[in-house]
């Protein structure tokens, strides 16, 4: 089963799934993977498996890939502090670590809807790891290194250094006067201080050992130099030498400490990290299983396999092309035939490989829907394995592997598990008479066998046998003549072509060879390789029909998406135009009920006035006034203007830009072109533009600028001297302008009011954010002609407005 795997490169796919892990234990780990089967547990453990990778990808895609660390295998250390021994400042960091990544996976599995996953198959291996976070700060607090405690580490570690450094200090000092005093000076090689057995010295030339008094401790290589500890330090260098044992002893207490610590939580520690590895080991696969684009296959009880464009997942997804491989179903036997390097040994690849990385717990790279059953076994014969040593051919090495698969599945009929086997080249490398009966009669036994079988062949004997057999089909490694290379397709139901002269054609042998080559061919086999021709030109015809009805089916759907989508505008139109009818009745039954209510209190007053001379008159004009009013409602129910201008005549031919009104809807707007040979103009209304014809256009003739805004409604300011003699308040509405386009209307308002008489003038502004009414106002403030301006009262518009009065 080893070599097998190998054979399908299963030990890549592990390089692959090692590089996504993060420590040197869960690589290690990884190398020692295997598929299950028939001897390490079955499908539940393989449902399982994928089960909790699944559960690792979808944790990814929502939370994030937890963050592990390069942590070391901490199971020896922890045993060892568990049986009383103290462990090494490397030992106890390395322990500190796991620590820390337990509480860092803790706290990302938290940030997981709060941890709630109850769900999830990888819960209970969260809920197994314990934190410890006072023993992880009392280690990292004590040691600053591998070779070093903290000060910090006890109270007592701290007085004891603190006494070593003043005693140092002392010494320093007393040997600082010594190395500085002239008289001693010439005594000495060097004017330093240096150490020796840890005991501080000065260097002493030989010829004046007796002129510094004290004990030599070293002679420098060259004799010349002796390293005198002077007799007034040798007591602080004693007392120094007595705090590092007092310090080294309690560096020892220190750590026997800790590792006292870490004993009491040692089952606790191997549990976690024991876990980290596996959860490591499981993200590893989902980022895997990322990166590759894959999905987690349905794994099902009846031996049968269909992998929906299924990838090879080590060659590059830019050159692989899918196939899709069903077996199992309709027969158990498939022959894949074609001609050299047309993908036939990749197919076969593909589908072991696949079936190997589910069997390991890994989602595979192909499409949903995929299904694999439970395969106790995967044998392979692939490749030509001839050992000169063992004097194999390449016939020879074929037939042990076959030989000894055929031996592990023992015999037709006789195991319950199924294994799946994939032979590649069936029957070559001997006389192809002989080798091709071979083959049919090692398929013929397989077939009787609780197998599924997946054979590459050249042999016709073998496509036929495929043709003939039931449970056996036939699929073919499609072949671009053309271009001389392989598409890569598999077409399962059609058997393929070795193409052995159309290659030699195109590769410019000699024509006269291969006419004499194609002679010697047999009748039966000339007529079974136009069978074949034919066929594969009906197939390729049918996928063309089939191609086009496919864009065809694409088109109809996307129509009927635009068509769905402009269906849904046009409801929102409609939804929004029926608002605003509605609000728009509101307004009318308002404006009614205002009406009536005046109206019945004038009749009232009339009915009590009936005996006066002029009842008639005053009932007649009362009347008159209801009919008018009842017309106005039906003209402001009815805003599309009727046509009653059928035969309006321009008065002049229209202009780019003249303003124009659409009789239709009575919008005025600027003309963008003029009509076109249909009759079509464009005009923009506001920030819109439409289409509409040279018939429904009335030219405006006055323009824009020269039109204000009085009692609600336009005027045109020609002859306003003469027109203009109400001396009641007018009022000019610039909300929604710019500050400068509102000034500018307000200026020629003032104008034309002053022109017209008026002295007491409104300008509607709004409230907004006030920068219109500013600008107002600041214009006014400058103005001759205005007495003075406020700001509305209740009633008036409030801040909205500035009644203005001129002089």
């Amino acid at each position: 089963m080893k070599n097998d795997c190998k054979k399908l490169e299963l030990d890549k796919v592990l390089a692959l799934l090692s590089e996504q892990a993060w420590s040197d234990g869960c690589k290690e780990k990884i190398a020692e993977i295997v598929p299950l089967g028939r001897d390490n547990y079955g499908i539940t453990e393989v449902r399982e498996e994928l089960k909790k990778t699944d559960d690792a990808f979808t944790l990814s895609a929502k939370f994030g890939t937890p963050r592990f660390s390069r942590i070391k295998n901490i199971c020896d250390s922890a045993k060892r502090a568990g049986s009383g021994a103290s462990l090494s400042l490397r030992e106890l960091l390395d322990i500190c670590a796991v620590i820390k990544n337990i509480g860092t996976l803790l706290s990302w599995y938290a940030g997981c809807s709060g941890g709630s996953l109850s769900d999830n198959s990888l819960a209970g291996y969260f809920i197994m790891l314990t934190p410890n976070k006072a023993l992880s700060d009392k280690i990292d607090n004590a040691i600053l290194s591998a070779e070093e405690l903290s000060d910090g580490a006890s109270p007592e570690l701290m007085k004891i250094r603190k006494a070593i450094i003043r005693q140092g200090l002392y010494i320093r000092e007393q040997l600082d006067k010594l190395i500085k005093n002239p008289e001693k000076q010439k005594f000495l090689q060097e004017s330093i201080i240096t150490t020796r057995d840890g005991r501080f010295v000065v260097p002493v030339r030989i010829e004046h050992k007796g002129e510094i008094s004290g004990l030599v401790h070293d002679t420098s290589s060259s004799g010349q130099t002796l390293f005198i500890e002077p007799m007034a330090v040798v007591e602080a260098n004693n007392e120094i030498r007595l705090l590092k044992g007092r310090e080294q002893a309690e560096i020892e207490r220190i750590i026997a400490e800790m590792s006292s610590d870490v004993g009491d939580f040692s089952e606790d520690l191997i549990i976690g990290f024991e876990t980290m590895q596996k959860l490591e080991m499981y993200f590893a696969k989902a980022n895997l299983g990322a990166k590759m684009k894959a999905i987690t296959p349905e794994i099902v009880e009846t031996p049968c396999l269909l992998l929906n464009k299924a990838r090879h997942p080590l060659i590059s997804p830019d050159k692989v092309v899918p196939i899709t491989v069903e077996l199992g179903f309709n027969y158990n036997c498939l022959i894949i035939t074609g001609p050299n390097t047309g993908g036939k040994t990749v197919a076969l690849k593909t589908v072991g490989l696949l079936i190997l990385m589910a069997k390991c717990g890994l989602m595979i790279p192909a499409a949903d829907g995929s299904k694999i059953g439970f395969f106790s076994d995967v044998f392979a014969d692939i490749g030509d394995e001839q050992s000169i040593e063992q004097s194999l051919s390449t016939f020879s090495s074929h037939m042990n592997n076959i030989t000894r698969i055929i031996k592990t599945i023992g015999e037709p009929q006789g195991a319950a598990e199924y294994s799946l086997i994939l032979l590649d080249e069936l029957g070559s490398g001997t006389d192809p008479i002989e080798g091709s009966a071979l083959a049919v009669s090692i398929l013929e036994y397989l077939k009787k066998c609780p197998c599924l079988v997946i054979a590459t062949t050249h042999y016709q004997e073998v496509k036929l046998f495929a043709i003939e057999e039931e449970g056996v089909e036939n699929a073919s490694c499609e072949f671009d003549i053309n271009t001389l290379r392989p598409t890569y397709r598999l077409i399962t139901g059609m058997p393929g072509k070795s193409q052995a002269f159309s290659i030699a054609a195109r590769l410019g042998l000699n024509e006269n060879i291969i006419k004499s080559a194609e002679r010697l061919i047999t009748g039966e086999n000339r007529r079974f390789e136009k069978t074949i021709e034919a066929l594969e030109s009906a197939r390729i015809e049918i996928e063309t029909v089939r191609a086009e009805i496919e864009d065809e089916r694409i088109k109809a759907r996307r129509n009927n998406q635009a068509s769905e989508k402009l269906r849904e505008q046009l409801e929102h139109e409609k939804g929004r135009e029926l608002q605003s009818a509605r609000n728009k009745a509101d307004g009318i039954i308002n404006e009614v009920r205002h009406i009536a209510d005046g109206l019945i209190d004038e009749l009232e007053q009339i009915r009590k006035e009936k005996d006066k001379e002029d009842f008639s008159e005053r009932v007649r004009s009362a009347r008159s006034k209801l009919n008018k009013t009842l017309a106005q409602m039906h003209d402001n129910a009815n805003p599309i203007i009727e046509k009653n201008e059928e035969n309006y005549v321009l008065p002049r031919p229209l202009k780019v830009y003249d303003a124009v009104l659409l009789a239709d809807i009575d919008k005025k707007g600027t003309l963008l072109n003029l009509p076109d040979k249909s009759g079509n103009c464009i005009v923009q209304i506001g920030l819109m533009k439409t289409k509409t014809k040279l018939e429904n256009l009335r030219l405006i003739e006055e323009k824009t600028e020269d039109r204000i805004k009085i009692n609600n409604r336009h005027i045109s300011t020609k002859g306003l001297q003469s027109n203009m003699t109400r001396k009641t308040s007018m009022e000019l509405d610039i909300r929604g302008m710019a500050a400068d386009e509102g000034v500018l209307e307000v200026e020629r308002f003032i104008d034309s009011s002053i022109m017209g008489g008026l002295h007491l003038i409104t300008v509607i502004h709004g409230k907004g954010t006030g920068v219109l009414r500013d600008a107002v106002h600041k214009y006014l403030k400058g103005h001759g002609r205005i007495k003075s301006y406020r700001l509305g009262v209740y009633g008036e518009g409030e801040t909205g407005v500035t009644v203005i009065e001129l002089k």
